[in-house]
């Protein structure tokens, strides 16, 4: 059906006749076994919706054959491939755990990496867009930036307590089953205490928190998660379900100093001719989307997560690291979502039908993937520091080669775009048509059925854990 669907969009862009196709559908390609290849099909099947989206809103004109540059590094995707799947292969069987995804971007939002999955010949359903899971603590960042908002005098000194509360006859639990009293807001975070957000939520609707829990949605969507927000009383510890990519995109907001980062994947597009028709860096600018005296507040209690919390094992040898933990109830997803002044990205694990893995918390698996995929991202960058967060090592040049090498002497002028290599694909007819590397054949896949958002009511209402 597909071979048919693309034979069909041939025609019609005038690469081939109908009497060509006849002849190619009585010659049928043999399929190829695509099984555990390392290439970025994951990573092109996103891309081509969304050269497919941009070609929609008449971005392109008329143009037909178009020739796009994307922020792709192949080199970190593959590298982010392989360490997945190492880490899936070493300790899936202690963690009874089947799958992962993650998403490296620029802080602007240029995509460098996506991994959906283990193996995209085995599935084609990319997790890492597409899989609405439930970010546990991970979330809580966007609570703490909607308090802080909407309260001035919030800071991370103030001084914050741990103690039990009920909205209605849901009362939340610590990880620990624990509370602590008396701490600073910084420290709260940091040990990814729940009463703290949840009595935020209080506090931010002055005593209803359904008006609270508004105020934080609003702030989440502003930052970059697109799909629709469950309200439940435990949304301000991680109930609604997010993909990884708009995880990464909100976190990058807090890294570029408080800019929208919508992600994107063509950053120049030219026609069959060279000229160039479209650049992303000529859209409109990005709006601020979070007060600067927010971002600094909350990048300086992000990287205490990192050095002091529950994310230490995604630390980075001399390069300041912001993120966040996530856990959800069962351990049914466990999450790190970080940042530096260069990259952010977002690590996911779990199973496809949503069994509980063995213990699995976000500083485990999910910091230990970050920090393996970044140190490697890293190599040869000129770092940058965090906003708000120690710029001691600010402008130093990470040491060392990998898939970075090349990016040290890009022109300035890319870095809106990613400062690692880019390469560019052919997309071939207006909307509907082909995508793809000279070696890609075409192959599209649809999620799993237990995939879907089929999270019971009972377990958006209980523990996020670290």
């Amino acid at each position: 059906a597909r071979a048919n669907e693309v034979l069909r969009n041939m025609v019609e862009a005038g690469f081939l006749t109908e009497g060509q196709i006849q002849i190619a559908r009585r010659n049928p390609a043999t399929p190829i076994n695509r099984e555990r290849e390392t290439t970025p099909d994951f990573y092109l099947d996103w891309a081509f919706e969304q050269v497919k989206a941009l070609a929609s809103q008449k971005k392109f004109g008329s143009e037909r054959v178009l020739i796009v540059k994307t922020p792709l590094d192949t080199a970190l995707q593959r590298h982010s491939e392989q360490t997945l799947e190492n880490m899936l292969r070493q300790h899936g069987r202690q963690y009874k755990v089947g799958q992962g995804a993650l998403v490296v971007m620029d802080v602007d939002g240029a995509v460098r990496t996506i991994v959906g999955g283990r193996d995209y010949g085995q599935s084609q359903f990319n997790r890492a867009t597409g899989g609405l899971r439930q970010p546990g603590s991970s979330f809580k960042p966007f609570v703490y930036a909607a308090a802080l908002t909407t309260n001035p005098k919030l800071r991370p000194t103030s001084t914050v307590v741990d103690q039990p509360i009920c909205l209605g006859n849901w009362c939340p639990q610590n990880y620990g089953r624990s509370f602590s009293g008396s701490m600073s807001l910084t420290a709260a975070l940091a040990r990814s205490i729940n009463s703290i957000p949840v009595r935020m939520s209080l506090e931010i609707g002055k005593g209803n928190a359904k008006a609270g829990r508004a105020v934080i949605v609003d702030t989440a969507k502003r930052m970059g998660l697109t799909h629709p927000l469950t309200d439940s009383s435990s949304l301000p510890i991680g109930a609604a379900e997010v993909t990884a990519i708009d995880m990464t995109a909100a976190y990058a907001v807090f890294a570029n100093g408080g800019k929208r980062a919508d992600p994107y994947a063509a950053w120049e597009v030219r026609n069959s001719s060279g000229e160039v028709i479209y650049r992303h860096d000529r859209d409109t600018p990005p709006k601020q989307v979070l007060d600067t005296r927010v971002v600094h507040d909350m990048n300086f209690m992000l990287n205490k997560v990192v050095e002091e919390g529950t994310g230490k094992r995604a630390a980075l040898e001399g390069i300041p690291v912001a993120g966040k933990t996530g856990t959800t109830n069962g351990y049914k997803d466990a999450w790190f979502a970080g940042f530096t002044g260069n990259l952010v990205a977002s690590v996911w694990y779990g199973n496809d039908d949503s069994t509980s893995m063995n213990d699995m918390t976000g500083g485990t698996l999910p910091a230990l993937t970050w920090h393996a995929v970044m140190a490697v991202a890293h190599q040869n960058l000129e770092i940058r520091p965090i906003p708000g967060a120690s710029p001691a090592n600010a402008n130093r040049v990470a040491s060392g080669k990998g898939p970075a090498a090349d990016q040290a002497q890009a022109p300035a002028q890319a870095y809106l775009a990613g400062t690692l290599s880019r390469r560019s694909y052919e997309v071939l007819g207006d909307i509907g048509s082909l995508f793809q590397t000279v070696e890609r054949p075409i192959w599209t896949g649809k999620a799993p059925e237990a995939q879907s958002s089929s999270a019971s009511a009972d377990a958006r209402r209980q523990v996020a854990m670290p």
